[in-house]
């Protein structure tokens, strides 16, 4: 028999499920995401070693990861990374964790460049966080040349150092919005802040808890961040360019009414993600219209 602090992985994650059983915010997933990131484990790795005893010190490193988890952490800041488009990001409480919905933002940027363009892309990411959508846009397509950029100097850091580790060349500037960029680019993409302050009671508390709020919240009702961007997008959008961002699940209209109204040459298009819900928009350069 076992002693108390060795337990098998099976009955360590059978203590962590019985310690959160009450919380409807955490799910064994949650459990089963600490114990393969803490132990380098996959799934199938996992469920290989669930009869093999937990060193002690792994033990005492998880009922920590445990308790954390029930008092409202999220399990990517807990070990500090976060899966996205099959690649591992390095994630802190400087940077949102990617979420799933915006993998469907890549698939639509690559399906849509992939129609229009045959040669190497100059694009911009702005807001970039921890780096996912630039890196994850490098490492698809090496050929083009990217930069991204965040008003946050904690959040550059994170970025740097994901694309350090992924071995993907992306160049970061500080700046808010446009304000240090300079030249056109035949790409740009945003999951900007978008919430509005009245939207909190939508929200998980743990988001609201954990994640910074500068890439969460936005002034004009969530909406301040995509005027600025539209203000100085025809300067900096080549004719024949791509625009795309994320959205808030009750924004579509305002959105594409805010890109309109800023140039009568831009063509907005939306999307949808795969639940149904407004998520996405693509604004088109169609340049000079006579």
């Amino acid at each position: 028999m076992n002693k108390p602090n060795e337990p098998t992985y099976f009955e360590a994650r059978k203590w962590a499920s019985f310690r959160v059983k009450d919380n409807k915010q955490i799910d064994d997933s949650d459990i089963d995401f600490i114990l393969e990131k803490r132990n380098n484990f996959s799934l199938t790795q996992l469920l290989a070693n669930y009869r093999q005893k937990m060193p002690e010190k792994k033990w005492v490193e998880f009922q920590s990861d445990v308790n954390q988890l029930v008092s409202g952490m999220s399990p990517q800041y807990i070990v500090g990374v976060a899966d996205f488009y099959g690649y591992e990001y390095q994630v802190n409480r400087d940077v949102l964790i990617p979420r799933i919905e915006t993998e469907e933002t890549i698939d639509w940027i690559i399906d849509e460049t992939s129609k229009v363009f045959a040669d190497p892309l100059k694009v911009l990411d702005i807001g970039t966080g921890s780096g996912v959508i630039a890196i994850t846009l490098k490492k698809f397509r090496p050929n083009w040349q990217l930069f991204a950029s965040d008003i946050s100097s904690a959040a550059l850091k994170v970025a740097e150092n994901n694309a350090k580790r992924l071995k993907a060349e992306v160049k970061f500037i500080q700046s808010d919005v446009f304000q240090n960029i300079s030249g056109k680019f035949d790409l740009i993409v945003s999951n900007p802040p978008y919430i509005a302050e009245d939207e909190k009671k939508y929200m998980d508390k743990s988001v609201i808890q954990n994640e910074p709020k500068i890439a969460l919240f936005a002034g004009n009702e969530g909406l301040a961040v995509y005027q600025a961007i539209a203000k100085d997008l025809s300067a900096h959008l080549n004719q024949g360019g791509r625009a795309f961002f994320e959205i808030g699940f009750q924004q579509e209209e305002a959105v594409i009414n805010i890109f309109k109204q800023s140039s009568p040459n831009f063509q907005v298009l939306k999307r949808h993600d795969t639940a149904g819900n407004q998520r996405m928009i693509q604004v088109i350069n169609e340049g000079n219209k006579q």
